[in-house]
């Protein structure tokens, strides 16, 4: 048997609270949305107290408007990425159920139909506001990893999303019949940790880089090149986690058992891959455009 890594033994619930005859559990999913959210919150309110970093030392909006936009980010976190999971991942399985779509409770967020729900909410603010809609667009962007960051590691405490079948050493042996099925490999499975991968490029370094680039070289003058740098950064960190990430379920079959989602001659792309392409594409023209004159 190959050397892997027990799967820790910690609870997905942080604790049970009974009320009113019913249970009430915090799990480490909805604390890391919560703690990821207030982090983000003060890192906007750091650059919000600093007008140098901002074009013509002159922030985007106020602190009082910030609060706004927030009560609006959340909606968009929630109804985008509940709505991109429907969409993109179980179209055929919600249409059959339509009532499961708002049960919540029961998992499946996909975070670019969170995106495109942030990127919506940030639009309409704006647009209501009458502000720079990228230049908001760029303080979302830089505050957005430590809620990565903290997502990815709970959905490796909630033993979900794990990657392929792996015999390296940092292998990880997730618990579920469904972690354990593998056809091809005597006794316990290990998987690729596909969360903490995403939870190292996504949030620790991309983040690093982003706050860099705010507070240490100005890149709040250049409107747009942060929401370029995270698009590229998610981007491609996603992409690449995809070649060891375990694709949904729906995508995988007997004769596609790399579960891609578009694929001709046995080579093609998972999903994931496939809705990273577009925020690549934006990358590139927004790193471009924020080239310009400051």
């Amino acid at each position: 048997m190959q050397a892997a890594i027990p799967f820790p033994d910690v609870s997905p619930e942080i604790f049970t609270l009974p009320i009113f005859g019913m249970e009430f559990a915090l799990r480490w999913y909805a604390l890391a949305y919560i703690v990821g959210i207030v982090i983000g919150w003060r890192l906007v309110v750091a650059t919000l107290r600093r007008p140098r970093l901002w074009k013509n030392d002159t922030p985007v909006m106020d602190e009082r408007q910030l609060e706004d936009l927030l009560t609006w980010v959340v909606l968009g976190v929630i109804l985008g990425g509940r709505l991109g999971y429907v969409l993109f991942y179980k179209p055929a399985y919600f249409l059959q159920n339509p009532a499961e779509i708002l049960m919540l409770w029961q998992g499946g967020m996909s975070f670019h139909g969170g995106l495109l729900g942030v990127i919506t909410a940030c639009v309409v603010f704006s647009w209501r506001q009458r502000i720079s809609w990228l230049s908001v667009a760029d303080v979302l962007c830089m505050a957005t990893p430590v809620g990565l960051l903290l997502g990815r590691i709970a959905n490796f405490i909630n033993a979900e999303l794990w990657g392929r079948p792996t015999d390296l050493p940092w292998g990880v042996i997730f618990p579920g019949e469904m972690a354990q099925y593998c056809p091809q490999v005597v006794g316990a499975c290990a998987r690729h940790p596909s969360q903490l991968y995403e939870a190292l490029l996504e949030g620790l370094i991309l983040g690093a880089v982003l706050l860099w680039l705010v507070f240490r070289k100005g890149a709040l003058k250049r409107v747009g090149t942060v929401t370029g740098v995270f698009f590229a950064g998610y981007g491609l960190a996603r992409f690449l986690v995809e070649f060891v990430r375990q694709p949904d379920a729906q995508f995988v079959s007997e004769g596609n058992p790399l579960g891609l989602a578009f694929h001709v001659g046995g080579y093609g792309l998972t999903m994931g891959q496939i809705l990273s392409l577009p925020m690549l594409v934006l990358a590139a023209y927004l790193v471009i455009r924020a080239r310009g004159p400051a």
